[in-house]
């Protein structure tokens, strides 16, 4: 087989930045929806922040993901793409061969299983940084001076330290387990719903998509992934809020059954449309940037290369 591929890597740079830039206010807001209280809906939580934290609110907590993204998602296509390939030499002795869907299937798991290492660290910054203007509600709490209104963390190196030097490790890996639960599965339903629309609207004979087609493509498989993964996002994000004034839950399954308990079934559907709304432009963007880059980098490997 031929030695990894690391333009795969590289375009997924370039498509995970798109992505953060394009997603990350829509991302705010289903945080929000998701772990915060008081916001009743999507409009009104859009309305709130924009009202006490002006359209900077949005944006609150961009700096660490637009850096970070962009390696996860490298580490997401650059993987995919490589075990895919794989697969394909296994199967028919030629990597570059149109892979099967068991082979889109289980190169979509590795890489989900892979990216939970690089990707629960910056969910937890990210999250901590839009959770900490928050609201404190339970009384009785002493809790200087992480009171409400006063900001925990000042940007994402201290959220980081201070995460370490309170919880440890495993503090930082918070909520790693439902993120597994979440990205495993939910990278299939983003590969493979790609991959067969992708064919769909490809015309017979193109060597690869045209950009309308993958705009369209990757807007579906985000919209499909994004909004199937709601509940255990939902959960994810309740465990990795927890902590920015005190710590609630002590698992996964302790958030899954405190969260049913107190606010019922309906608690894990929550977000659901701001996430298959903000899935469709930010997917969009990520596979543009992705199948775009790569395909000027192999234009250009061959230029120089003939």
């Amino acid at each position: 087989m031929d030695s990894v591929q690391l333009q795969d890597f590289a375009a997924g740079l370039v498509g995970g930045a798109a992505s953060v830039v394009v997603g990350h206010p829509l991302d705010t807001i289903k945080t929000r929806l998701q772990a915060g209280q008081g916001y009743g809906n999507t409009l009104n939580c859009v309305l709130t922040v924009y009202r006490n934290e002006s359209v900077v609110g949005f944006f609150k907590g961009m700096s660490f993901p637009l850096a970070s993204m962009a390696v996860y998602s490298s580490v997401v296509f650059g993987v995919f793409s490589n075990t895919q390939r794989l697969l394909s030499q296994l199967r028919h002795g030629d990597p570059d061969s149109t892979p099967v869907l068991a082979d889109v299937a289980l190169a979509s798991m590795v890489a989900g299983f892979i990216s939970v290492g690089i990707g629960t660290p910056v969910d937890l910054v990210k999250i901590r940084l839009q959770m900490q203007t928050q609201p404190y509600i339970q009384a009785n709490m002493k809790l200087k001076p992480t009171v409400p209104g006063f900001p925990v963390y000042r940007g994402p190196i201290h959220c980081i330290r201070t995460v370490l030097q309170k919880e440890g490790i495993a503090g930082i890996y918070r909520g790693a387990g439902a993120m597994l639960l979440r990205d495993v599965p939910g990278y299939c339903l983003y590969f493979i719903p790609y991959t067969i629309v992708c064919g769909w609207i490809t015309p017979d004979g193109s060597i690869s998509p045209n950009p309308s087609s993958i705009w369209l493509a990757g807007g579906v498989a985000g919209a499909i992934s994004w909004g199937t993964a709601t509940p255990m996002d939902v959960v994810k994000s309740r465990l990795q809020a927890d902590g920015v004034y005190l710590s609630k839950y002590k698992g996964t399954l302790d958030c899954i059954l405190q969260s049913y308990q107190n606010e019922g079934l309906k608690v894990f559907f929550r977000g659901i449309t701001v996430n298959a709304v903000r899935g469709f432009p930010m997917c969009s963007a990520t596979f543009l940037g992705y199948e775009l880059s790569l395909k000027a980098m192999k234009r250009d490997q061959t230029e120089t290369n003939p």
